[in-house]
């Protein structure tokens, strides 16, 4: 039985307003494996007649032939004609759609990479069979999707080839923390916050993962279940990542990861882990972990233009792949044997998970902060490097609005209440910031487990924000 579908209400918008065309639309949707995509064009298919054909997962014995006969196949069952030939995807396209002819009707072509990457005529084939069939029906949508965003991006959104037929392109993210909270059902008033953020700082925002959580179980009995046992699905799902979307390449695509594990760095950093010298490959192979939505870029900027810098830093945003790396690899023989108890350190990994969790929600912040979108200047983690005459800093979350004000987000992780040697900590930061005069710096404190009386007192702070209230706050907030 399938989990209640929760969130991507944005999305399911912007598919559902494609019925108001009179022409037929063709849609990318493509984001992180286990990130929901399928289960997102199952719901907006729902109701309607549709058809869901997906490629084999890819396996050096795997042939592009293999995955034109598993197409054919697929037409077989669903359409229920006789088996077709696989000698050719133009043919197979086209008698998709001529089986598609009439009325609303949804079309998914699921891991299309693995579908066409074996296929040097794939591309071209699809591309004249929308062309030419599909967009007869004009109330046809062909929802292609994919989990290697990078090979959809060179494929189909930079090819001429399909220049100027995208209807829409959807990237999905992490559903939001009010999304997450869904997954506890009807107990998620009973479990603490601090509870929550720890099934969260292993599994993030990803749709698939909190599907495993049991509501009856405490936080620390579901990551021992899914990560420290060797059945567990968290266990193995890691060398699954790497091995279906980068497979050969995987080897340099895991030492980057491992690198960003130990925290945010610059490119040339990136570079001196891996031994190698400065190359383009390596741009590369970033680009495709971004696109992948495993790592992110954040880029810094001028405070006195408010434009951005040439800094930039890489940082791991994906919660699942830092836990593995730092908790389940590290262990794995010792599971394989029979089994590991949880770390009792594994609170020493809650700060960056936690940060992690709180950039993914943004919009919210800004929310409950009372800061339109239309005033913001930047809003990004901020750092400067050290000069003879400013000594370095580093903002978790900065804010700079077109009025001259900077919201200083300190984002802290911490077992206890936060005393006032935070305020201490902050005004540190305030004073090695480089800054035209007419700047005004409101401080605000994200924390999850309280703060000291004497924080809330001295009013140093702007906003104090308790993680509930990010886990509370309105849907689509």
């Amino acid at each position: 039985m399938l989990h209640p579908f929760i969130g991507r209400r944005r999305e399911l918008k912007l598919l559902d307003e494609l019925w108001k065309k009179k022409v037929a639309s063709l849609v990318v949707l493509r984001g992180r494996r286990r990130i929901g995509k399928s289960r997102l064009a199952e719901e907006f298919a729902k109701g309607r007649a549709h058809y869901v054909l997906s490629g084999n997962p890819p396996t050096e014995a795997i042939s592009a032939q293999n995955q034109r006969e598993e197409f054919a196949r697929q037409l077989h069952r669903q359409l229920q004609i006789p088996l077709p030939r696989a000698d050719d995807w133009g043919d197979l396209f086209w008698l998709l759609a001529q089986h598609t002819q009439k009325g609303r009707t949804v079309i998914v072509l699921d891991e299309i990479s693995w579908m066409g990457s074996k296929d040097p005529t794939f591309l071209g084939k699809l591309k004249t069979a929308w062309d030419l069939y599909f967009t007869k029906n004009p109330e046809c949508i062909l929802l292609i999707c994919g989990s290697i965003s990078s090979w959809i991006e060179k494929n189909i959104l930079s090819s001429t080839g399909f220049f100027g037929r995208i209807s829409l392109d959807i990237i999905l993210e992490e559903l939001s923390l009010q999304e997450c909270n869904e997954f506890w059902n009807g107990k998620k008033q009973l479990i603490s916050a601090f509870d929550k953020l720890k099934i969260l700082a292993v599994t993030g925002g990803v749709p698939r993962y909190l599907e495993e959580i049991l509501p009856t179980k405490s936080a620390e009995e579901n990551i021992q279940r899914l990560c420290f046992q060797k059945e567990g699905f968290l266990y193995n799902e890691f060398e699954r990542i790497f091995s279906d979307l980068f497979s050969s390449r995987g080897v340099i695509y895991k030492q980057i990861v491992k690198r960003l594990a130990e925290g945010a760095c610059e490119l040339k950093e990136i570079y001196q882990a891996l031994h190698v010298e400065k190359s383009g490959v390596i741009s590369e192979y970033l680009h495709d972990l971004i696109t992948a939505g495993f790592i992110a870029q954040d880029t810094t900027w001028h405070i006195k233009t408010g434009k951005d810098s040439k800094l930039s830093r890489y940082r791991l945003k994906d919660n699942y792949l830092r836990f593995y790396l730092k908790y389940i690899e590290p262990n794995r023989k010792k599971i394989e044997l029979g089994g590991l108890k949880l770390p009792l350190q594994w609170h020493s990994i809650m700060g960056l998970q936690f940060e992690n969790l709180v950039l993914h929600n943004r919009k919210t912040i800004h929310t409950i902060l009372g800061i339109d979108t239309a005033e913001l200047v930047n809003a990004n983690p901020f750092f400067q490097r050290p000069t003879t005459t400013h000594p370095g800093c580093q903002i978790d979350y900065m804010i700079q609005n077109k009025f001259g004000t900077c919201y200083l987000c300190e984002i802290k992780f911490a077992t206890r209440p936060l005393t006032l040697s935070i305020i201490t900590e902050m005004q540190k930061k305030i004073q090695s910031l480089q800054h035209p005069k007419h700047t005004s710096f409101r401080p605000v404190l994200i924390h999850v487990n309280g703060v000291d009386d004497e924080v809330i007192e001295s009013e140093f702070f702007a906003s104090i924000i308790d993680f509930s209230e990010l886990l509370l706050a309105p849907t689509g907030a």
